[in-house]
């Protein structure tokens, strides 16, 4: 696999000099501790610190100190300070050295609680919806797992829209969408590796993967990758993409975006590894290849043959979606014997009053109405859902009683409009978008023979993608009969027997048995037999 980080080696021996200096150790002296955190968050108002007394002869001080909003209030209540609070006896034991141990074993009620020894880690912890607790003139402090706030429910997906199977869609909540990959996959062997991303935000990421069905290989680079990425923000799993991918300079996606988790689900099984982002609801899948943006959960809820004919029906959107607007401008510019005749007086006809070329008249439509698209998407839900049908309508018809353009243009924009929006990822989506433009560009200069270059310089472009050392058109090219069961065909589940050769580990590549078609057996046709000679006695 190509090494990834020769360009970034300056970068990441300074930050590895930087994380390596010793963050200073927590003082004894409660006074000290509230001041310095006082004083690093700015006297914050939502930063609350509650100071608790107890014992009776011999006085002690404890304090709790979280951030109001990301925190379950309840449950600092009910397990931390009531708790505290009603173990009167604990005043001798919090003077001893083991303060903490006699805390965490005999009082603190909540699921996780650690041990902190330094300020880096006791600001990371509280700033991820922890609650520290300190002991006056006890070194170091205590973190408990008191995560909480306000969070949306979980909801039907909106970008990966499904007629079949779960309605379920991740939320911004990396331990929710976590959660709901393991409903699904319960197997000890869902391994996560978790990791900060973000000098300021300190964002927690999540690697998620199969032990023993995904490359070793392919975690240790997408580890690696992560661990090299220096910035300060990682505001959505955008930012990660955008940092870990193989090339920059192509319009195609070759990490590939999940919003369900059962497609994440169905990825890992194949030996993918998934990458979440906290507060993000979206997670990045690779390694990605090209036959996978054109796939959806309902081909695995449908019957093959179904399955195969939507697919076969994608190939045609994908065409359409970047050449449709391209070969109608060389066949009226170049190649008029490419028409028949009858339609070809009658696209002559409506052309006669329109003074631009057809190449004109396609960039000013497909620009109008990528506006009109634009308008629709930003504007809020009921005014762009009006502004989108009335503005194509009355636009286009306007445009052509004016003679702007013909009536036969805007039929093509239109059909290719439409097939856009039936591409099932709307990142693959954005992309033929870019490129019809570029194959117009070359059908106006060149005709139908610019296309046929375009089309080569393409396909050559898409061979020479990879995504995270995988071909990004595996398994056409490099062709492997094993793995194209699920690719533009579709067979059914029973003939899935092997993983995908170049992605999932190599020892480890059967998921199924042999032999697995459906039908009856010797067996269950004596059954059937016996059940239809009863049948035909009782008549």
């Amino acid at each position: 696999m190509p090494s990834f980080f020769k360009q970034k080696k300056n970068n990441k021996d300074r930050r590895n000099k930087r994380d390596n200096r010793p963050s200073p150790s927590i003082d004894c002296s409660l006074d000290a501790n509230l001041a310095h955190i006082k004083q690093k968050t700015g006297n914050s108002a939502d930063v609350i610190t509650r100071t608790l007394t107890v014992g009776n002869e011999f006085k002690t001080d404890i304090a709790l100190v979280y951030v109001d909003g990301i925190v379950d209030s309840q449950s600092i209540n009910d397990f931390l300070i009531e708790a505290i609070l009603e173990k009167h006896e604990l005043n001798e034991k919090l003077m001893q050295q083991e303060a903490f141990n006699v805390m965490k074993e005999g009082v603190v009620a909540v699921g996780s609680v650690k041990p902190i020894k330094d300020w880096d880690e006791l600001f990371s912890s509280l700033m991820s919806g922890e609650t520290i607790i300190f002991i006056d003139k006890v070194n170091g402090a205590l973190s408990a797992d008191t995560k909480g706030g306000e969070r949306r429910s979980i909801e039907e997906p909106t970008t990966q829209v499904n007629i079949m199977g779960p309605k379920v869609g991740f939320t911004e909540s990396l331990g929710t969408n976590m959660a709901m990959v393991r409903r699904i996959i319960k197997n000890t062997n869902v391994w996560v590796e978790p990791l900060k991303v973000g000098k300021v935000t300190n964002t927690d990421v999540t690697i998620m993967y199969i032990n023993g069905i995904a490359n070793e290989k392919i975690i240790k680079e997408v580890r690696e990758r992560l661990k090299s990425i220096d910035i300060d923000s990682v505001l959505d799993s955008g930012y990660i993409e955008v940092f870990i991918e193989d090339e920059a300079t192509t319009p195609f996606p070759t990490l590939y975006r999940a919003e369900r988790p059962d497609v994440v689900a169905s990825n890992l099984l194949e030996g993918r590894i998934a990458i979440f982002v906290d507060g993000s609801p979206f997670v990045l899948v690779v390694p990605a290849v090209f036959v996978q943006f054109f796939q959806t959960a309902d081909d695995y809820y449908f019957r093959s043959d179904i399955a195969t004919s939507l697919r076969f029906l994608r190939v045609l959107i994908f065409i359409i979606s970047i050449f449709a607007p391209a070969l109608y401008i060389a066949a009226t510019t170049f190649h008029h014997e490419m028409i028949p005749t009858k339609l070809l007086i009658v696209i002559a006809a409506q052309r006669e009053t329109v003074p631009f070329p057809a190449f004109f008249e396609a960039v000013l439509m497909e620009v109008t109405f990528e506006i009109l698209r634009e308008a629709g998407v930003r504007l809020p839900k009921p005014v762009g859902t009006a502004v989108s049908i009335v503005g194509a309508l009355v636009v286009g018809q306007a445009a052509v009683e004016a003679g702007v353009v013909s009536a036969a243009m805007v039929i093509i924009v239109a059909i290719t409009a439409i097939a856009n929006f039936a591409t099932p990822n709307f990142a693959m989506a954005i992309s033929l978008r870019l490129l019809r433009f570029g194959f117009m560009i070359a059908a106006a200069t060149f005709g139908i023979y610019g296309i046929v270059l375009g089309g080569i310089l393409l396909m050559v472009h898409l061979s020479s993608l990879r995504s995270f050392g995988v071909p990004y058109m595996t398994p056409l090219s490099p062709f492997i009969p094993g793995n194209t069961d699920d690719t533009v065909v579709r067979l059914p589940l029973w003939k899935f027997n092997k993983r995908p050769e170049l992605i999932a580990d190599n020892d480890n590549l059967t998921r199924q048995g042999e032999n697995q078609m459906p039908g009856p057996d010797d067996k269950r046709g004596m059954i059937n037999s016996s059940l239809d000679k009863d049948d035909r006695n009782e008549s």
